[in-house]
């Protein structure tokens, strides 16, 4: 070796600045479940047994069972999901789905759905993640958005444990600067510690994804969050319409949508925080042959995601929940065997015909755990326990 010590000390030296911004900037996925799905149901439709009466009705619209391509051996799990945790987490929505009201109306609903949700929780049958969708922070609803919080946490005596915020239309960093400030200033007036808030960020308007000055604006939301953002959720249809695209080509599979979905899957990597798909408005509702379409596009729609690695969607309806859980099941038990088998491989240091990285090894033990965490695998179909996987995903 021809290096004096000194080389590394001004290596060090040079770099430390960054280092300190790396560490903070990239701090790394938090751990804990992430939900398949959201659901979202308007402010004054919340009662205190929404979760089991969306269940039932999942069932009933599975009655007939599950539809093509899906194998019946899935049908005994998903209707076990539906019966046991038909709802993985509930936005309560005052914003598009409960739309404009006057503000006696808003504050009803409001009040109600908190209460309905103390009751849900007190007997046992509240969804495992809850969170609620207030208005945006743009000048003509922001002050109905921050009364509306407010009244729904002192309707529920604080924040709930897993509670989140639902940030809609956001479309400059100081909005979510002005949100950090909120949750500080609710946190300190309803005797919460420091940090209990947290909030999603919806993109749902071009701005947020590229800023006027030509660079991507979704790492600036995230960095302004400070430590709050709880997740980055793409607006579909708002998104959609504001790119200009006309009523019908509105989708998730839009290749406008796949661009700032794009953007914002790099940006959540980085920062270490959960990104999800947006929805379809396609409901299998009214004849046999219009059910069978949505499930078909629902399905084809959900698998899509999963694979291009979005693993979270928006529900709007019950007779939606089937084709989540079957196609999120289905594409864990497809994928399952050669995830174990390769992640088993790696551990034991031999080759079976894939060289896997460690970061491969991560997203392996991560694609299994999700799995495990949303009922659809079991420890003897993957060959670890979740304590284990939990522990290889670092």
């Amino acid at each position: 070796m021809r290096l004096r010590t000194e080389v590394y000390t001004d290596l060090d030296d040079r770099l430390a600045a960054v280092d300190l911004e790396l560490r903070a900037a990239h701090p790394g996925r938090a751990g804990g479940r992430q939900p398949v799905h959201t659901v979202y149901v308007p402010a004054d439709r919340v009662t205190t047994r929404l979760v089991p009466t969306w269940g039932a009705a999942a069932l009933a619209a599975l009655r007939g069972g599950l539809p093509p391509p899906f194998a019946e051996e899935l049908c005994e799990a998903v209707t076990g999901k539906l019966a046991s945790e038909p709802i993985e987490d509930l936005r309560i929505d005052l914003e598009d789905g409960f739309g404009t009201r006057d503000d006696a109306d808003e504050d009803r609903a409001v009040r109600t759905a908190g209460r309905a949700l103390v009751n849900a929780r007190a007997e046992g049958i509240a969804p495992p993640l809850v969170g609620i969708r207030v208005k945006s922070l743009e000048a003509a609803t922001r002050r109905r958005a921050v009364r509306s919080l407010d009244l729904f946490l002192d309707a529920c005596g604080g924040a709930t444990p897993g509670f989140v915020v639902t940030l809609p239309k956001v479309s400059h960093p100081a909005q979510v600067e002005a949100m950090v400030v909120l949750c500080a200033r609710l946190e300190s007036a309803y005797g919460l510690p420091d940090g209990t808030l947290r909030f999603e960020i919806q993109v749902e308007v071009p701005r947020a994804v590229l800023g006027p000055d030509g660079t991507a604006t979704v790492p600036r939301l995230v960095t302004a969050a400070d430590g709050r953002c709880a997740g980055l959720h793409f607006g579909t249809y708002d998104y959609s319409a504001a790119c200009g695209i006309a009523g019908p080509y509105q989708s998730m599979e839009h290749p406008a949508a796949d661009h700032a979905k794009a953007v914002m899957q790099v940006a959540a990597a980085v920062a270490g925080v959960p990104v999800s798909d947006g929805s379809t408005n396609v409901l299998p509702v009214g004849a046999a042959p219009a059910v069978r379409a949505a499930w078909a596009l629902h399905t084809r729609l959900v698998r899509r995601s999963l694979e291009r690695g979005f693993y979270q969607g928006w529900d709007l309806h019950p007779a939606q929940l089937p084709t989540r859980f079957a196609a999120t099941y289905a594409f864990f038990r497809d994928n399952a065997p050669d995830a174990a088998r390769r992640l088993r491989a790696h551990l034991d240091q031999c080759c079976d015909g894939v060289l896997d990285e460690p970061a491969t090894r991560r997203a392996l033990a991560g694609f299994l755990l999700r799995g495990v965490d949303c009922g659809a695998l079991g420890a003897e179909q993957v060959g670890f326990e979740p304590g284990e996987l939990r522990s290889l995903t670092w």
